[in-house]
């Protein structure tokens, strides 16, 4: 009986052949990320205990006179509905339902618990955004083999203005991101156990019995991954964006994976071995999801557009009542959608483009109090709740994008062409249609991809080799400071993203910029 493989170090390789004089190739040994697991989960309490604290601390503070702001004003009633009416969202006072349900029945787990009430209907988003910082640390983490670069995400997405405002609103945004997020976050743990996989099948011998490279065997965590993105699209369909995008990805680690282990023909290996499961996995799997985010619309009999076979849906009769009863409601949904642009009508003097949104040139006001306010100490007082970036996070945005793309490209960095495939998964589509009516809020899902690439600058400018220890003090102390420049411009921003009362004359200093009004 042999005695088991021992690993590598993280970083080292292993040689095909044992002679000194002909190495043979180079094959890249499984790499299980940072080895201090303790420190590792001691930033992580620490880091998502902070964005907890941020995310809750009067959550409920701000409402319009008792009632929700803002798009609250359609999804918590239907929420509200969710939590009184059998899981069914009608809602006929505000029109067609225009989003899936899995939303609406988030911000309904808030209101069962707590009552409706601004708390009760915003619990669920600041969990959800207390959970992404926790998920974008470890993610980081891993990706960056190193704690300290999982430190610095999750200090950026904490100090983010849209992160933080998302996760104290009811609105849908926070809980897709989430479910994007935790979905990449297990492909990049699916992506590390192939390699491994592939490690042990080198070391057995079997990585050359087929030209094509071994099968790897169930995939759980991209299963995983197909569960969320179809949470994802069962909130919003722009999370079908990520699906793509994400699938591309996934195929891409697979060829890089089989060609770095000798695997003779690594992209026939990847179609013939991989593209099957991952097109189940990522494709059936989200769809099979995202019908079962109907359950209670299938069990009632009120919902909207319930019993709607009847009419001319454009489908033949062999399938059930109800699948054609939701394939006309989703046409209902899909032509409001497709009829949401400015060349119909639609305005909106918030309303934004998505080249403005990389450095949050167009917030979105969400609240606004300018009389008998009082509080805050001057004559004239303003209550506001602005949705706007971090400028000490979002105006770095085109720099950041075109190094990740530089090292994505020349020097072939998984990391970056991963977390800029997030990115780009969250904001190219919507140059498709850009006479649709768009809001800032479309952006939430780019900041978790954002803040990975500014850590793992950070994480290579502190890593680099320097002769002289100054140097690296000089280093460490540039890193630092930016992070308190972030922190204290979230603090500066903190009274528009809160909705405390403050002086006109502060409201003024707030807006840095003329489109921010």
């Amino acid at each position: 009986m042999t005695a088991p493989a021992t690993l590598p170090p993280s970083g080292e390789t292993c040689r095909s052949s044992g002679s000194t004089e002909s190495p043979g190739p180079r094959i890249p040994a499984a790499d299980f990320g940072p080895t201090d697991r303790l420190q590792g989960w001691v930033m992580t309490a620490v880091i998502t205990a902070i964005a907890a604290l941020t995310r809750f601390i009067n959550l409920g503070a701000l409402t319009d006179r008792g009632t929700p702001v803002f798009d609250e004003k359609h999804y918590v009633p239907q929420g509200w509905q969710v939590v009184t009416n059998n899981g069914v969202e009608d809602n006929p006072g505000y029109g067609l339902v225009v989003h899936p349900p899995i939303g609406k029945q988030m911000i309904a787990i808030g209101e069962w618990l707590f009552g409706y009430n601004s708390f009760g209907w915003r619990f669920a988003a600041a969990l959800s955004g207390t959970i992404l910082v926790l998920l974008v640390a470890r993610i980081a983490r891993r990706i960056g083999r190193s704690t300290m670069v999982g430190a610095i995400a999750g200090v950026l997405l904490i100090a983010d203005g849209v992160s933080f405002v998302t996760a104290r609103t009811a609105l849908l945004d926070a809980y897709q991101v989430l479910f994007v997020v935790a979905a990449f976050g297990a492909l990049i743990v699916d992506r590390d156990q192939v390699r491994e996989r592939l490690y042990n099948a080198y070391l057995d011998g079997r990585i050359g019995e087929t030209a094509w490279g071994p099968r790897l065997g169930v995939r759980w965590w991209r299963f995983g991954a197909g569960i969320l993105l179809g949470l994802a699209c069962g909130t919003k369909w722009s999370g079908l964006y990520f699906i793509a995008f994400f699938g591309v990805l996934c195929i891409a680690f697979d060829i890089a994976a089989r060609r770095a282990y000798g695997v003779q023909r690594p992209w026939a290996g990847t179609l013939l071995r991989d593209l099957g499961p991952a097109l189940y996995a990522l494709l059936v799997i989200p769809f099979v999801v995202y019908l079962a985010s109907y359950w209670s619309w299938f069990a009632s009999e009120t919902g909207i557009n319930r019993h709607a076979e009847g009419r001319q849906i454009g489908l033949g009769g062999w399938l059930p009542d109800a699948i054609r009863s939701l394939w006309y409601y989703t046409h209902s949904v899909y032509t409001f959608h497709s009829t949401l642009t400015n060349a119909n009508g639609n305005h909106h003097p918030w309303e934004s483009k998505p080249w403005t949104w990389p450095m949050s040139l167009r917030p979105l006001l969400y609240a606004i109090e300018e009389k008998n306010i009082p509080g805050c100490g001057a004559n004239s007082c303003v209550r506001a709740v602005l949705l706007v970036g971090t400028p000490a996070i979002w105006w770095l945005a085109v720099p950041v994008l075109l190094w990740a793309l530089w090292a994505a490209l020349i020097r072939r960095d998984w990391r970056y062409a991963a977390a800029l495939v997030g990115y780009c998964a969250g904001w190219l589509p919507w140059f498709i249609n850009i006479d649709r009516q768009m809001y800032f809020f479309y952006a939430t899902p780019m900041i978790p991809f954002l803040v990975m690439m500014i850590a793992f600058i950070i994480g290579d400018f502190l890593r680099k080799p320097v002769a002289n220890p100054e140097r690296k003090s000089l280093r460490m102390f540039i890193a630092t400071f930016y992070l308190a420049v972030v922190v204290t411009n979230f603090a500066w921003l903190y009274p528009i993203l809160t909705g405390a009362a403050i002086s006109q004359f502060m409201w003024n200093m707030e807006m840095w910029l003329p489109s921010w009004r």
